[in-house]
């Protein structure tokens, strides 16, 4: 599809973005048509549909929702023209004050002396907005919006000020579009990895330690399968593994920037009359080991990664599971390198990044991070090290979108989104090009010519967080994970009494292979084991009975259902290690 054909469909995101505001004005306008007496706050479009914060003497129910619904409908059946007009500063203020709408007026005031300050207008119902909309409520399908959800918010996020109810929506240029997104939304319920993580004993939660995860047995299998894995492709790679303190001294964190910078995420104590902070991130430390013994040029690039624990203070309202939590494990690297070398570098970082997604069927899209207004360092630095980073993804005839000032304050980065099995996406990865930190700790080498030189440096991450990335492939698999990942890999179902010792010794012989297996000794129909250890989402049932003890077989099925029929046990062992030797996804 052209460019041109391509203006007036949700595959341009700023036209998405103003279907969807439009869509929150006919919202607030059905709204003030059914119950006149709330007042309107702010309505944006966000990353999917829209949502409108409102101060309502009730509180919005799901029947309340379905009013509101069959009201916009009437409301995109009336193609009710929307028309942009300015007022000056004290006429827009006597035009909110005569509607009373209280949190606009806050609105206006708010706004700079010299501002436009402009409204739009759509048969009687009129709304303070920079816009832009669409020209004409018709041009929304009634049949194709959903109202999603409603809570709470605080006016502006202020825990101080009015609690408002949220109301959230939906809306697709054609029905089928949105029977397929809500379908998508009642998946992603089915796979949330929090209601996973409880019914297949991997993690829990506890009030007495809010956005602490712990890890059960299960997920201590999973997390430590996952860090195994890990560590082989670094190696593969040429890094070495360190482990730094938890906890570093104030002096440390002024002289990387972060006391200055990240004060208010960072968890302090004191101790001998000393200000400490538990570490939010590994860097620091990281340039201590590397400034604790001199460097050659021949060394160079030194690949380090560490697994280190980490904390950051984050709100109780943004806890989410194990996707936004107090303590996490990162996968850290810092690779420190010359000035030649860094487009080799990041290129075979972005090798690796492919290596370990492919593994997870895990695709991804790269966004370039620039340059924030927080910032240390020149303009030229950066400028410098934003085109290293473009030059070595375009070269490897990749490509990227542009986030204008969200780079790290020491330096531009490129993330890594990626998408599920769902299409949803996850920013996981990261690689961040820094020459600041290591003139603040005044790294050195000795180079070719035998003079001390400064090296510049990359952060990197694959996985992120190795908790988030738990709750990212979680879901992903549905919590029906490759084999060679899976807590338990066999379970074997006995079908009669008799058959419990032949289960018994077949399991132990796949335990002397590394493989883990449980066995179902329970007096039960082997229907019930077989049900039970599907929805334990167990990659491989192995099913034993009179004829298999007779024949020396075992009978495997899959958690798919598929039966394979009676082989041997060596059989059998043989096709579960190719499948866990090659990461197969199944």
């Amino acid at each position: 599809m052209s460019e041109e054909n391509n203006q007036f469909t949700f595959e341009n995101e700023a036209y998405r973005k103003t279907y969807w505001h439009t869509c929150s004005h006919v919202m607030a306008q059905a709204v003030k048509r059914l119950w006149p007496e709330v007042k309107l706050a702010i309505g944006p479009s966000i990353e999917e549909g829209w949502y409108y914060d409102m101060d309502a003497p009730f509180a919005f129910t799901p029947e309340h929702l379905e009013q509101i619904e069959a009201e916009m409908r009437k409301i995109c059946k009336e193609k009710l023209k929307l028309e942009r007009f300015e007022l000056p500063r004290a006429e827009a203020l006597k035009l909110m004050e005569e509607k009373a709408e209280p949190f606009k007026v806050e609105l206006i005031n708010d706004l700079p002396e010299d501002a436009h300050i402009s409204f739009y207008k759509q048969g009687e119902f009129t709304d303070l907005c920079a816009g832009p909309h669409l020209d004409s409520t018709g041009r929304i399908k009634g049949n194709a919006l959903k109202l999603t959800a409603c809570n709470a918010a605080y006016w502006r996020g202020d825990s101080s000020r009015e609690t408002l109810q949220r109301i959230y929506g939906i809306a697709f240029p054609k029905k089928d579009e949105l029977d397929a997104h809500l379908a998508r939304i009642e998946e992603a319920k089915k796979r949330d990895h929090r209601r996973l993580g409880k019914e297949l004993g991997l993690f829990m939660f506890r009030d007495e330690g809010p956005g602490f995860p712990f890890f059960l047995p299960k997920g201590m299998v999973l997390r430590n399968t996952l860090l195994d894995y890990w560590r082989q492709v670094h190696k593969k790679y040429g890094y070495v593994e360190i482990s730094t303190p938890i906890m570093l001294n104030r002096q440390l964190w002024e002289r990387s920037g972060h006391w200055d910078h990240y004060k208010d995420n960072m968890y302090t104590t004191v101790i001998d009359d000393t200000d400490f902070a538990v570490k939010p991130m590994n860097c620091p430390g990281g340039m201590l080991v590397y400034a604790s013994e001199p460097h050659s040029y021949k060394e160079l690039p030194l690949r380090v990664g560490e697994l280190g624990l980490v904390h950051r203070h984050e709100l109780s309202g943004a806890l989410h599971g194990l996707f936004r939590v107090r303590c996490f494990t990162q996968d850290d690297a810092h690779v420190f390198m010359t000035q030649d070398q860094m487009k080799d570098v990041i290129q075979e970082t972005v090798r690796l990044f492919d290596e370990v997604y492919s593994v997870f069927g895990l695709s991804y899209e790269i966004e370039l991070s620039t340059m924030p207004e927080d910032h240390i360092g020149t303009v030229e630095e950066w400028e410098r090290n934003q085109d290293i980073l473009k030059d070595a993804i375009t070269s490897m005839g990749k490509s990227f979108v542009v986030n204008e000032g969200d780079g790290a304050f020491y330096g531009p980065k490129l993330d890594f989104h990626l998408a599920d099995s769902l299409g949803r996406t996850w920013q996981c990865g990261t690689i961040q090009l820094d020459s600041q930190l290591p003139e603040r700790f005044e790294l050195e080498y000795t180079g070719e010519d035998g003079q001390k030189h400064r090296p510049v440096m990359i952060h990197r991450v694959v996985l992120g967080s190795i908790e988030r990335f738990i709750g990212v492939i979680t879901e992903h698999f549905a919590g029906a994970f490759p084999a060679w990942l899976a807590p338990v890999q066999v379970k074997v179902l006995p079908v009669t009494d008799r058959a419990v010792e032949y289960a018994g010794e077949a399991a132990a012989k796949l335990e002397e292979q590394g493989f883990r297996t449980e066995v179902d000794e329970r007096n039960e129909k082997i229907g019930k084991k077989i049900r039970e250890a599907t929805l334990e989402k167990v990659p491989y049932m192995l099913v034993v009975g009179d004829r298999d003890m007779e024949n020396g077989t075992v009978s495997p099925r899959r958690r798919s259902g598929e039966d394979l029929g009676a082989m041997s046990l060596d059989a059998f062992a043989a096709l579960l290690g190719e499948e866990v030797r090659s990461k197969a996804i199944k």
